[in-house]
């Protein structure tokens, strides 16, 4: 006997529905409560699919929000639900699949894929073939709704339509779909090439075996009348070039034309599906060979989609000039990550070319509108396409961009301005002859009467700021500076983000040449204090602390320090120990912590005792939370791991000064809980501070050596490569530490019994491939630092690390951390002189890049080459130093006379 609703217990369920679209607070709370009640009754889901199926007096949307509850309800208890229930549930809604309203229908496929997703394909093994079934039905609604239900599971569960779970249905369900790329109707033709594409980037096997067949479908489908086709065909293209390129290659040409055309399709979904295929074909090797002869096409048409389009200037509310009063509203701002502390050492050459982590915010000049849009992909495509060729895109680009750049229509100028900032990384070099003139035009669209012309050109000239920064200051940028500052304080909100975040990259590029006017500069980012809402003021934070990595120690004077404090101590006593805004504060902090150094002195007890209480109040958390998982939340280290940081900011900019702090604290105490946390950022940070510490007041720290060394090396694992570059560079700094604190003697008996419990370790990572260059480096100059305690240990090694040890060294500038590195190092040799023999030209190499050793280790390094050359001899010598590179033994002969 069928199940069927009793006639009160109906109203009831449609009574709740129709509550439940209401707008009112209170009914919305009436009406969870009434569902939490119903729920109690096992049958109350077969009323939800009876409306949703069955009921066709009521209108759609009721019935529809039926489905909706009910699929609440499957996701919350699905496997509490009585089998005849979930059977009946079942069936229903593969009897109704094909309601004649495709509202109703796309309900009832939502249902059916949270209940599959339940776990429910393997235990519901007639859904596949029959919805495989229905897509034969002669009714177009039967049809467009098991495609619809199909397209959903493919979408849900793609990895396990590819398992042997379920006995690989994909060997037939692939070529089903592709039976109806032909079908007369385009949104089944849709749904077919949609559900296909699933299985793409997971290389699905049953795709695979009908690549050939599904690529030709597809090109028969590119001249498709219907724009949902079209973008689906589109991104089938993209995905086939990130994987199976080599079945591309052939038509290449032909798929070239095809996207320039879409790239252009009036459906702006169509053109940004399309706008991807650029983004991706340019990180592909053939790149340059398959697009050079196209692009006299493409360019154009990239620079076209770069215009804000008439929804977007809507959105961003690109008329209003002047929001600066309008409080930002909470969901605008983006939750921000911390950074951890990372130890790096000084390069020659280019700063900042490191390469590694270095997180460019490209292109995210209007972020507000974060979707992805085709302006967005067409600026992306651009800049990467500037990577690839080069000044060879210029011929291409600069006739265009006059016209651009001077255009009377602002929309149109705003895109040249984009451009420019676009193609700055790839085609720097050739744009360096036109820049003496388009600079001052730049920095004229500064002051232009649109907040959205104003905001573009803050960020194009942060993009050219390493070239201002090389001209002679008075060129460009003191005008620069003058104009970023007013924009700092414009009365638009976007502008004084964008103006803040473009002065953070001028601080960064210009260091020290910033001196002269910093107390303008102070001037403008103290006033901007009390101007900023919100979330500019967590921007402002960064400006403030790029300032103060940037200039450094020339902070440090009392006017600067009576600007800038005031505010800054302010908010620092506004914020709650809970609020997510101390996090930029705290780095901002940091940063001047370190640049003030005996300047912070003032301020240092209420900030240190702050971020002490911080630490020790997430690990009381962590604690509870691990103890009693029910009752506590789990804290957000987060504030633990940006009070580290800002405690290594203070030991670092304090030195010495910190010691009384420390000493009245329980600091050492809980960074041996710290040192143990199980998230890898906190251990990270607290190696940091450990090690800016041990150089500040090695004095607390001795104490703990004996806890904290074990703790050191068994986090030399290189699979959290900052946690071992931290816990690297701590071991060398406490090696330094016990080295001045006795005599040699003394200071070797010390160490050694930690020898052995980061020894080997480090010898291993120094010989890993693909080890990041910071690691190996702070690695090298610890193993240096451990030869220099303890060179009877560490010299029988030698022959293991002393190749890699050298080239490791050999870029870093000559400093005390490479001084206490190479000491060590000779005196291993002098205990192993054998050890090195067969990589001496090597160690000849890393001695030929010190530029200024002091007199002591530049006898050191004499006396080994002399006593090498003597110990060979003569003739012997003449051979060796044949296969040197011309330069090398021209240092070596004019520093050592060898």
């Amino acid at each position: 006997m069928e199940w069927q609703p009793d006639e009160q217990g109906l109203q009831q369920v449609l009574q709740l529905l129709k509550d439940s679209q209401s707008p009112d607070t209170a009914t919305q709370r009436a009406v969870q409560e009434k569902l939490e009640q119903l729920n109690q009754f096992p049958d109350f889901n077969n009323y939800l699919i009876f409306v949703l199926t069955s009921l066709k007096s009521e209108d759609e949307p009721t019935r529809s929000l039926s489905g909706l509850i009910l699929k609440n309800n499957v996701k919350a208890h699905y496997l509490n639900f009585p089998p005849n229930v979930a059977d009946f549930i079942k069936r229903e809604c593969l009897n109704n699949i094909g309601d004649p309203s495709p509202l109703i229908r796309a309900t009832i496929g939502i249902l059916i894929t949270t209940i599959a997703s339940k776990g429910e394909l393997q235990l519901w093994p007639e859904l596949l073939p029959q919805l495989c079934n229905l897509l034969n039905s002669e009714d177009y609604n039967t049809c467009e709704g098991s495609f619809g239900a199909l397209q959903k599971i493919c979408e849900d569960s793609s990895e396990l339509l590819d398992s042997e779970a379920l006995n690989r249905p994909l060997n037939i369900m692939i070529p089903k779909f592709l039976q109806f790329f032909k079908h007369c109707s385009p949104k089944i033709r849709s749904h077919a090439i949609a559900c296909v594409n699933q299985f793409i980037i997971g290389r699905a096997q049953a795709l695979m075996d009908n690549i050939d067949t599904f690529i030709e479908s597809l090109f028969a489908l590119a001249g498709d009348e219907d724009s949902e086709v079209r973008k689906n065909v589109c991104r089938a293209l993209v995905m086939l070039l990130e994987v199976r390129i080599d079945r591309l290659i052939p038509h290449m040409h032909s798929i070239i034309q095809y996207m320039l055309q879409r790239t252009q399709d009036p459906d702006e979904n169509v053109a940004l599906e399309a706008c991807e295929f650029w983004l991706t074909l340019a990180e592909q090797p053939i790149c340059k060979e398959a697009l050079s002869g196209h692009l006299v096409q493409l360019i154009p048409i990239l620079v076209n989609g770069m215009k804000y389009s008439e929804i977007d200037i809507i959105l961003l509310k690109g008329d209003v000039e002047e929001d600066e009063a309008v409080p930002d509203s909470e969901q605008d701002i983006k939750p921000r990550f911390h950074k951890s502390r990372t130890v790096t050492l000084q390069h020659e050459g280019v700063e900042g070319e490191e390469g590694e982590d270095i997180d460019d915010d490209e292109d995210d000049d209007d972020d507000t509108l974060s979707d992805w849009n085709l302006r967005k992909c067409s600026a992306a495509a651009l800049d990467v396409l500037a990577n690839v060729f080069r000044d060879e895109l210029l011929p291409h680009l600069l006739p265009l961009l006059k016209g651009l750049l001077f255009h009377p229509d602002w929309v149109i100028k705003e895109s040249g301005i984009l451009v420019l900032g676009a193609i700055a990384e790839g085609c720097m070099q050739g744009m360096v002859p036109y820049l003496p003139e388009l600079m001052p035009h730049l920095i004229q669209c500064l002051c232009d009467k649109k907040a959205l012309v104003r905001s573009i050109a803050c960020w194009t000239l942060s993009r050219y700021a390493h070239w201002v920064v090389s001209q002679p200051p008075d060129a460009h940028l003191k005008p620069l500076m003058t104009e970023l500052l007013k924009r700092i304080l414009d009365g638009n909100k976007r502008v004084q983000e964008a103006a803040c975040s473009a002065f953070a990259t001028l601080e960064e590029e210009a260091c020290t040449e910033l001196v002269p006017y910093l107390s303008f500069i102070l001037d403008t980012l103290v006033f901007a204090f009390g101007k900023y809402q919100h979330k500019n003021l967590l921007i402002l934070y960064d400006a403030i602390g790029t300032l103060a990595d940037s200039v450094g120690h020339h902070l440090n004077q009392p006017e600067y320090i009576q600007k800038l404090m005031p505010p800054l101590i302010a908010k620092w006593n506004e914020l709650k120990d809970e609020d997510k805004d101390l996090f930029p504060l705290l780095e901002c902090l940091s940063s001047v912590a370190t640049a003030l150094q005996s300047g912070f002195l003032p301020y240092c007890e209420p900030v240190y005792q702050r971020c002490v209480t911080l630490v020790q109040k997430t690990l009381a958390q962590a604690m509870m939370y691990s103890q009693q998982p029910d009752q506590y939340e789990a804290p957000d280290k987060d504030f633990m791991i940006v009070a580290l940081d800002l405690l290594s900011g203070l030991a670092e900019g304090l030195g010495g000064h910190v010691d009384t702090l420390v000493a009245r604290s329980n600091i050492m105490t809980l960074l041996f809980q710290c040192m143990q946390d199980t998230m890898p950022e906190v251990r990270q940070s607290s190696f940091a501070l450990l090690g800016d510490l041990t150089k500040a007041c090695f004095l607390h720290v001795k104490p703990c050596i004996a806890e904290f060394m074990p703790i050191l090396g068994t986090n030399l694992n290189p699979e959290f490569i900052s946690v071992c570059n931290n816990a690297t560079w701590a071991i060398g700094e406490i090696c330094m530490q016990m080295g001045t604190s006795s005599s040699s003697q003394q200071q070797c008996v010390e160490m050694q019994p930690y020898v052995a419990m980061v020894l080997n370790q480090l010898v291993e990572i120094i010989n890993r491939p693909n080890t990041p260059k910071t690691l190996l480096e702070n690695t090298a100059i610890t193993i240096g630092r451990l030869g220099y305690v303890c060179p009877q240990e560490v010299a029988p090694l030698l022959p293991q690390f002393i190749r890699p040890w050298c080239t490791s060294l050999r870029n870093i500038r000559d400093n005390e951390e490479k001084d206490s590195a190479f000491r060590g190092i000779c005196m291993m040799i002098g205990v192993n002189p054998g050890g090195v023999v067969q990589d001496f030209i090597f160690f000849c190499d890393a001695v030929a890049s010190w530029v200024n050793p002091k007199d002591d280790l530049r006898d050191m390094f004499y006396k080994i080459l002399h006593g090498f050359k003597e110990q060979v001899g003569v003739e012997n010598w003449q051979q060796f130093s044949e296969q040197f590179p011309p330069l090398l033994k021209e240092r070596l002969a004019a520093c050592y006379g060898v």
